[in-house]
């Protein structure tokens, strides 16, 4: 690969913890980049490394680095393959911090002109693997991906997503070496889609921002401020081009007008907030509904009632290049054994569900193990991929039972999940982790086994659907 070329093209979404209904923090993402690319979810224990297993090579652009003797737990999603990296994207450890990354975004050419991507430095595709397991607080988070950045280098332009009960962080690298980042106000939310998104930069606001010590030197030794009575890092540093407009912008419209719809805007404007303030307090059923999102209500859906330009005119949110879409929540007042939750939905969000387990649990189950490049049937991936392509089929024809099986399945795990909240508070922490461990077995059953059921539903009226079929006389 080109060290210009994006990973990824996902979407994502922050939440404080006074924005939400119960208090949590939430960070989320859709992993968009093949639409047959299956992912696995692990669990990696706590290590106390040996000398000789404490340097990281990336299988993917060879970036080394030295990782600290303790490596602490915590759930993950690597690619069915090391081959070409491990892409572990998203997870929660043990001591309460959630990491998603990344969010690819690009830079100008005339920032790349003094600061050059650097071609084996540090990229997504090991960005949660020598980070999360390290850190303990979603500030000191930023700050050691920051160091990694500053010593190493970025082969890539990224934004980077993380969280603990208290604080949500926004970061982004800009060129090789170059970043800042932005605490979402508790109170406030934002949905980010592939480009550079923080603006204003208050360098005497350490409680809300950090950044790179000589930035403004930087900026300003090579004239790259087209507005010097400001500091906006998406102008200085961003790409603004027409391809945003259907791209990019209209998915950043689209979460705002689900949790703003009281704001009228363009889904092709330059100047969406990075910031918002939502109408209403927000459910993770709100997150889950932006990220399975293609423009329901609106002439945009591809599968809706507008004309043909309007269908296909924007790129939405949700699509079949999603690997997997995750919601990374942290509720308060619970021990993050309990109170971290790994909401993960398999393949395509729109026609998948958010199964959630607990982040103190010690293993995933098998089926989440299983999963290569061609079909089969052990693998969760596949359970849920499948579905979605018997949909796709024939979307009209069987969008109805994909919905009615989601709701179903989605009450039940809800249950479920409620319940196993309960008695893991009541239980002595001896007894915690097999309790979390059976609760992910038991509540992801309930949506594979419902999804294996819907296929098998859709693969024999399928065979009604053939453009062979021709009505025959049963008495001939």
């Amino acid at each position: 690969m080109t060290i210009t070329q994006k990973y990824s093209a996902c979407t994502s979404f922050l939440a404080g913890k006074l924005a939400t209904a119960d208090g949590s923090t939430m960070i989320a993402r859709n992993e968009d980049a093949k639409s047959a690319w299956p992912k696995h979810f692990v669990v990696h224990p706590h290590h106390v490394s040996t000398a000789d297993e404490r340097t990281f090579k990336s299988n993917d652009n060879g970036f080394t680095t030295e990782l600290p003797e303790v490596r602490g737990k915590y759930t993950t999603t690597p690619e069915w393959t090391a081959e070409f990296g491990l892409f572990e994207e998203d997870g929660i450890n043990e001591y309460g911090v959630a990491m998603s990354a990344t969010e690819s975004a690009y830079t100008n050419e005339r920032v790349l002109g003094f600061d050059p991507l650097v071609k084996d430095g540090l990229g997504e595709e090991a960005m949660v693997t020598v980070t999360l397991p390290y850190v303990h607080s979603a500030r000191e988070g930023v700050q050691y991906l920051a160091k990694l950045i500053e010593e190493n280098g970025t082969n890539e332009t990224n934004g980077i997503l993380f969280a603990d009960a208290d604080e949500v962080w926004y970061m982004e690298t800009a060129g090789g070496h170059q970043w800042v980042a932005q605490r979402i106000p508790d109170d406030c939310y934002a949905v980010v889609a592939n480009q550079l998104s923080i603006q204003e930069i208050d360098f005497d606001d350490p409680d809300h921002f950090m950044f790179k010590a000589d930035i403004r030197e930087f900026v300003a030794q090579h004239h790259l401020n087209p507005n010097p009575a400001s500091f906006n890092f998406r102008e200085i540093f961003g790409v603004n081009d027409l391809s945003d407009e259907y791209y990019n912008t209209p998915r950043v419209w689209e979460g705002q007008r689900i949790l703003n719809p009281e704001i009228k805007q363009s889904p092709t404007s330059h100047d969406l907030p990075f910031i918002r303030r939502a109408s209403r307090l927000i459910q993770v059923e709100d997150v889950q509904q932006i990220l399975s999102s293609h423009y329901e209500g609106t002439p945009y859906n591809p599968v809706g009632t507008g004309t043909e330009t309007e269908k296909h005119q924007f790129r939405p949110i949700s699509l079949p290049a999603t690997q997997e879409s995750h919601i990374l929540q942290i509720k308060p007042d619970l021990p993050i054994e309990i109170g971290g939750i790994h909401w993960l939905a398999m393949g395509v969000a729109a026609q998948s569900v958010y199964v959630p387990f607990f982040a103190g649990m010690s293993s995933t189950p098998e089926m989440y193990h299983h999963g290569e490049k061609i079909y089969s049937a052990d693998s969760a991936y596949w359970v849920f991929k499948l579905a979605s392509v018997l949909t796709d089929a024939h979307y009209q024809e069987f969008i109805k039972a994909l919905n009615d099986t989601q709701s179903k399945v989605n009450v039940a795990m809800k249950n479920k999940l409620h319940e196993y909240e309960t008695q893991a508070t009541q239980i002595d922490r001896q007894e915690l982790t097999p309790l979390l461990n059976q609760a992910g077995t038991e509540i992801s059953n309930i949506a594979i086994k419902a999804y294996q059921a819907l296929t098998a539903e859709l693969i024999t009226k399928s065979t009604d659907l053939s453009p062979l079929y021709f009505a025959h006389n049963p008495e001939l």
